[in-house]
């Protein structure tokens, strides 16, 4: 089985597939300790999550008033203020943040699933029966966190985490060993 890899810069990619290989062995390890501890991996994002709303509230409330003159002041203090008091709120109570996030989290695969079957029903295009899986399944994901709600808070976020970082790093193994095989 031939191997091909259509990437520009491919010899840049293959001196550096080692690195591309053991970054994804990380983030599989990663994925697998954050699916193995999702309920601290769901608790640490939301921790996250609102230090980054937090610290870029207060940024853009600096940002408002260094260009108070500026007809966007009220947009970027309101902005700010928002940022800042939702990250408190996350950092204050990660749980009921938690409850939240998966609550709005099963809200927009519901919607979006829906959204996916219905122009796959409504445009012909090549491969939409792809797109009208994707759409089934993402209605079904949103359907089954909605379902098993407020339980589902507690692993939902770390469970998505993990399996992203455990595929994510799965793709970077899989694009240096290609470019290890790959042929100029």
């Amino acid at each position: 089985m031939s191997t091909i890899v259509d990437v520009t810069g491919i010899e840049e990619l293959r001196r550096h597939s080692g690195w591309c290989i053991a970054l994804g062995l990380a983030l599989v390890v990663l994925g697998i300790v954050a699916l193995g501890a999702s309920v601290v991996t769901t608790l640490a994002s939301v921790i996250l999550f609102g230090w980054v709303l937090l610290v870029g509230g207060v940024m853009q409330i600096v940002q408002g008033f260094r260009m108070r003159r500026w007809g966007g002041f009220l947009r970027h203090l309101l902005n700010g203020l928002l940022g800042l008091v939702v990250g408190l709120l996350l950092l204050g109570r990660p749980a009921a943040g938690a409850l939240s996030l998966t609550l709005l989290m099963a809200a927009f695969f519901m919607v979006g699933g829906l959204l996916r079957i219905a122009a796959v029903l409504t445009v012909r295009f090549p491969g939409r029966g792809w797109a009208l899986l994707g759409g089934v399944v993402t209605f079904v994901l949103g359907l089954l966190i909605w379902s098993e709600w407020p339980v589902s808070a507690l692993w939902v976020i770390g469970t998505f985490v993990g399996i992203d970082l455990l595929l994510e790093g799965w793709a970077l193994v899989m694009l240096g060993t290609a470019a290890r095989r790959a042929t100029a």
